[in-house]
């Protein structure tokens, strides 16, 4: 268990911590800390297969941002992929954040959660491109060519520095 004061970043911080889908294929979360808040980018699930034969679904362990979910500004989708996605009706309850999404993200997300009896979802539907502002970063959606409609990568914007978190895209 960390300090939890030593885990707030600070307003000169831009920091990525990457809780699950980092060097793997499936159970995105990502969250990036500034200016003590935090944002997460996408909230997937994985597949067990031949690896773990034991599990159907598997999911990051959201803990970490758990502890500080009032410091949690919101989740930001990248597309509708259920390793971007497929985690929101299991793990939305214990995290109770604003939910940003394009238009066909964000019917798949109503889909999954009204099946799971979740109405109380707070989804803030976004234009491709749109530029828009949680807690102190500035994001911007930079469509994607991917396999599914409306992908986008995430421009993150605050004054210590930017990043481009790409989601997934592939090449034509």
């Amino acid at each position: 268990m960390t300090d939890k004061a030593s885990s707030i970043p600070g307003e000169h911080d831009l920091w990525f911590c990457p809780l699950g889908g980092t060097g793997e294929i499936g159970m995105n979360l990502s969250l990036y800390g500034h200016a003590g808040a935090w944002l997460m980018i996408d909230l997937g699930i994985t597949f067990g297969g031949d690896r773990f034969p034991d599990y159907d679904v598997m999911m990051a362990d959201p803990g970490f941002i758990e502890q500080q979910r009032e410091r949690l500004a919101g989740l930001v989708l990248t597309h509708a992929h259920e390793d971007h996605i497929g985690a929101i009706p299991y793990l939305w309850r214990r995290l109770h954040c604003p939910v940003y999404a394009t238009p066909f993200t964000a019917a798949l997300v109503r889909m999954k959660c009204a099946r799971a009896g979740i109405d109380e979802l707070p989804l803030i539907e976004l234009d491709l491109g749109q530029r828009f502002r949680v807690g102190p970063f500035e994001l911007e959606y930079v469509t994607m060519t991917h396999s599914i409609p409306e992908p986008n990568a995430v421009f993150i914007s605050t004054p210590p520095g930017a990043v481009l978190h790409t989601g997934d895209w592939k090449l034509d």
